[in-house]
């Protein structure tokens, strides 16, 4: 009976410490939630103050303190703070509209200037007081990389990222940036910071991009004044005999004279931060090392790529036999050995060659057909039809490397840029989709 009492006893006891533990727990989790909401709403505060007339003498001030604020912000902390800031500061649309009417009755200069601001809003103004701060550009360039990962989960944010592009696009203009040939004896600054942000072939250590840096190879880098050091995007040329059609070759191939050359093959162009994702700065680099290489190498007269076409082996697993059966015809069924996952790194690549042209028929269907929405699906294909080039040829086993053979079973693009016809072809795709092809690959098409 005694042992009895002491098993309840101490059952009771227990329950009443597991209750203790858990009111503890609910408290903590509480303080937690409570202590996140008072760090996003003194934060707010912040940039309440430097929008007010007062920001514009202690900007520098409170925008230092609202940086040191949103460096120690966790990741949900960063969702909510994108979100109610895109709120609360986003433009009166009341307001937008009594303006509206007030200049379609009265269209002068003061009533437009006053339109004008209020469709702006307060998001703009906030970003570039925000830039006031030590290192505000650099600060902000990995904000819209913070806010990037949020826009699939909050579409309302979009506007949000509108406002930071609107603006990057101003102050990350090619007018405003310098435009420098790396070299061996580039500041290593620079050159340890390239081997980290390329992002097409990796450079797997200094001797690897050295190879990169000799006579017959060009790289071009653009610098921005403010982000001192700070490669944003470059682009990496190999000068060739006719157009490169390998990528080993050329990162890993030796070094060659330039008697013959004369071809210029852009075979990497990468962006240093994601946070300057969609900002152009590509379009206009490639078109003035284009430029630059006229100027110093007149023997040189023609400018393709050998570009990637990353996902194209996602996509292919993705479908079915029924719309392969579709793009190839009762063919199709000589690409199933791509489909045993097993084989993907150890693709036999003579096989690859064997079924060339059913391959070459299934990627130029992938490149100019398939989309996402209204752009292309291919990220790389969009980027050099929006550019001006054309698809010259489809590239058995250009990247045998590992990624390479993942990403796209080794199959690599050749664009070609003929300066006479750029701007048409990108105002043709622009507002028509139109997509040339070269002669040689039209019997690939299907019509």
């Amino acid at each position: 009976m005694v042992a009895a009492n002491c098993y309840k006893i101490k059952v009771s006891s227990l329950k009443r410490f597991l209750t203790f533990i858990a009111d503890k727990g609910k408290k903590i989790l509480s303080n937690l939630f409570l202590k996140k909401k008072e760090n996003i709403k003194h934060t707010i505060n912040l940039c309440d103050q430097l929008l007010g007339e007062d920001g514009v003498v202690s900007g520098i001030t409170i925008a230092r303190e609202f940086w040191n604020d949103y460096e120690k912000f966790t990741l949900n902390e960063k969702e909510n703070f994108f979100l109610d800031i895109n709120k609360k500061y986003r433009p009166n649309y009341s307001m937008i509209n009594e303006l509206a009417r007030k200049f379609s009755s009265n269209p002068d200069e003061i009533n437009r200037e006053i339109l004008s601001e209020a469709v702006e809003g307060y998001r703009q103004e906030l970003i570039r007081r925000l830039n006031m701060a030590p290192n505000g550009t650099q600060y902000l360039v990995q904000m819209r990389e913070d806010l990037l990962f949020f826009l699939k989960k909050h579409e309302v944010l979009k506007s949000l990222d509108y406002d930071f592009r609107h603006l990057f696009r101003s102050w990350f203009n090619p007018g405003f940036l310098k435009l420098i040939r790396v070299q061996k004896n580039t500041d290593a600054n620079i050159l340890e910071k390239i081997i980290k942000y390329e992002r097409v072939h990796e450079i797997k250590n200094i001797e690897s991009l050295y190879r990169r840096l000799e006579n017959d190879r060009l790289f071009y880098t653009y610098l921005h004044p403010i982000l001192d050091g700070e490669p944003l995007i470059f682009v990496q040329v190999a000068l060739t005999k006719g157009v490169g059609r390998s990528i080993q070759e050329i990162t890993e191939g030796e070094v060659q004279g330039l008697e013959e050359k004369d071809t210029a093959t852009f075979y990497s162009i990468s962006n240093s931060s994601k946070g300057l994702q969609g900002i152009t700065l590509g379009n206009f680099l490639i078109k003035r090392v284009l430029f630059e290489i006229q100027q110093i190498l007149p023997k040189i007269r023609n400018f393709y790529t050998l570009s990637p076409i990353t996902g194209f082996a996602d996509w292919f697993l993705k479908q079915d036999n029924n719309k392969l059966d579709k793009i190839l015809g009762k063919n199709s069924n000589k690409l199933n050995f791509l489909k045993d996952n097993s084989e993907i790194v150890n693709l036999d690549i003579l096989k690859i060659k064997e079924n060339e042209k059913l391959i070459k028929q299934l990627i130029l269907h992938y490149l100019i057909n398939e989309k996402i929405g209204k752009r292309l699906a291919n990220g790389v294909a969009n980027f050099h039809f929006n550019n001006g080039a054309t698809i010259f040829d489809i590239v058995i086993n250009g990247d045998l490397s590992q990624k390479g053979l993942k990403d796209s079973f080794g199959l690599m693009v050749n664009y070609y840029y003929d300066n006479d016809k750029i701007v048409q072809n990108h105002l043709n795709f622009v507002k028509s989709g139109k997509i040339l092809i070269s002669e040689q690959l039209k019997i690939y098409v299907k019509n």
